[in-house]
């Protein structure tokens, strides 16, 4: 039995008329239980009928009831006064009585019926209809089968034509006028979604065609099932004059009546100039919605780690200048090959905590990296198959180490971006002076502390970074003294310290530098990063 009151009767009766389908008119009557859609719609089609022609045949059958009552009282006085000329045949008892024929009305109600179930819905246009049963759940399953993703449970979406709303919204109008007559009232909040409905039903069938996998309300792995109505789209059109400043072009969107658009226009546009805009009940379709191609997606998993570059030719990330590519590889590249085949990613995002230039070595500890895995196809690998994914990284690449390869959350990403400006980075540089030095014409430099320095955009950064003048502080140096014209310095700073233009000064655009402290034009050989000083991702031990 379906949960309705006599209270629903008219909603019923008035959206039967209109060409409503059995479970839009559940949506109506505010039918919360879910098992109420989930049985066949010609089902729940037939109970509603019954439902509402029940209080009719009662009235019908006690007038009935009372006419044979009175007709069999006669025929009774009758009888008594005339005795019966032949006894009732002994044959007729045992002959089966013949069936009436199905009379012009029971036929019209049968062709009634079949037209009700068989024509498209005006609301919902058929989702809740043909487009929810055994085959959708069938084609579901096997494109999520074919997309062959490691998952434990999964979401059902949904993603319906905006006109959808449009017609929702006649058919509400279209009620709230009866029950207005009838002194009753229907909140459209109260109205059960489409959406929800369609998952009611459909959620049970996927699990079950993927062999008992959960289908939940919140999971890492969404299955996206998208229905498309082109014979309705111009339904909405009406709303761009009426509420223009809905309608606003996207760069990223193909139409500008998107769900959310045409939701705020409802919200906006009166009853009245909406009726003179709209057929209220919505006219009849021609066809069903389409079922487009199911999409599957999984939420981005994170992977860490610490990189060693020994290369002096390798950039961080793909160095292309004017369209054309000047190096075959990169660090970022060398790490994901691996990264994205062991996961069946689709794509990803690097990102690091710094960077380094090309011709820059990164020693020690290495530089904290991360990796953004869009729409994994495996989730999980363990420690043993994370240091197996370490160990084939380091193995395609003598340009390249990665070490502390680990998986982490979203949020644990944020502790390497904070430690960028915060923490300190260590080097050393081979400098050249042009005056010829001595050991003790350096040795001062040891003794400076907390060094600040202004240091304008460099100019060879200037564009991709705004112009400025940011303030670093060197913390400490000491040197190594090679011969006349070389020298190592070892340097320990802020992040974000250009240490090539606190060398050679950058035509006077970082003060002070060291060609100030030394009297003489200075210029970097070459330079090694040291350490970064940023306690992330969790050290593991080899």
């Amino acid at each position: 039995m379906l949960p309705l009151k006599e209270k629903d009767k008219p909603v019923i009766q008035k959206l039967l008329s209109a060409g409503c389908c059995a479970r839009c008119i559940l949506r109506f009557c505010c039918v919360s239980v879910q098992a109420a859609y989930r049985q066949p719609h010609q089902d729940t089609l037939k109970e509603l009928q019954a439902f509402i022609s029940n209080t009719e045949n009662t009235k019908s059958q006690d007038s009935t009831a009372a006419e044979s009552a009175e007709g069999n009282n006669k025929s009774h006085d009758a009888a008594a006064s005339e005795p019966s000329e032949d006894p009732p045949s002994k044959r007729a008892k045992l002959e089966p009585s013949v069936t009436e024929a199905p009379s012009e009305e029971d036929d019209a109600a049968v062709l009634k019926l079949k037209d009700e179930e068989s024509r498209v819905c005006v609301v919902c246009l058929g989702i809740l209809q043909e487009l929810c049963g055994n085959t959708q759940a069938v084609k579901i399953a096997e494109a999520v089968k074919a997309e062959k993703y490691e998952f434990d449970t999964l979401v059902l979406s949904v993603s319906l034509p905006a006109q959808l709303c449009v017609r929702e919204h006649s058919c509400w109008l279209h009620v709230k006028k009866e029950l207005r007559e009838k002194s009753m009232a229907l909140d459209k909040d109260d109205v059960i979604q489409v959406k929800e409905a369609f998952k009611w039903i459909m959620q049970g069938q996927v699990a079950k065609e993927l062999g008992g996998v959960a289908v939940v309300t919140r999971s890492s792995f969404e299955v996206g099932v998208e229905f498309t109505h082109p014979d309705t789209d111009a339904d909405c059109h009406f709303l761009a004059t009426t509420c223009p400043d809905c309608f606003k072009p996207t760069k990223n969107k193909q139409s500008v009546f998107t769900r959310m658009a045409v939701v705020k226009a409802l919200e906006k546009i009166s009853d009245a100039k909406f009726l003179k805009h709209y057929p209220c009940p919505p006219a009849h379709p021609t066809s069903s919605c389409i079922s487009q191609d199911i999409q599957c997606l999984h939420v981005s998993v994170f992977v860490a780690g610490r990189y060693n570059k020994f290369c002096r030719s390798l950039p961080q990330t793909p160095w292309v200048i004017d369209g054309e590519r000047r190096m075959e590889s990169s660090v970022e590249e060398l790490i994901a090959a691996a990264i994205l085949s062991s996961f069946r990613a689709s794509g990803f995002n690097f990102s690091s905590s710094g960077r380094e230039d090309v011709d820059v070595r990164t020693l020690g500890n290495g530089r904290p990296f991360a990796m953004e895995l869009l729409n994994p196809h495996r989730s999980r690998l363990n420690k043993v198959e994370m240091k197996q994914l370490q160990e084939t990284i380091n193995k395609s690449s003598d340009k390249i180490r990665v070490r502390d390869l680990q998986i982490v959350t979203r949020e644990a990403m944020g502790r390497m971006k904070e430690g960028e400006e915060e923490k300190t980075k260590s080097y050393t540089a081979l400098i050249w002076t042009q005056k010829p030095i001595q050991r003790e014409d350096i040795s001062f430099i040891d003794d400076i502390k907390d060094l600040t320095l202004d240091q304008k955009t460099p100019l060879r950064v200037l564009h991709r970074r705004a112009l400025a003048v940011r303030q670093r502080v060197i913390h400490s140096m000491n040197t190594r003294f090679l011969d006349s014209h070389h020298f190592y310095l070892g340097l320990k700073t802020q992040a974000g310290t250009y240490i090539k233009e606190f060398v050679h000064g950058d035509f006077g655009r970082t003060k002070p530098n060291l060609c100030q402290l030394l009297n003489t034009d200075t210029d970097i050989l070459e330079l090694d990063v040291e350490s970064v000083d940023v306690d992330w991702p969790p050290s593991i031990p080899e």
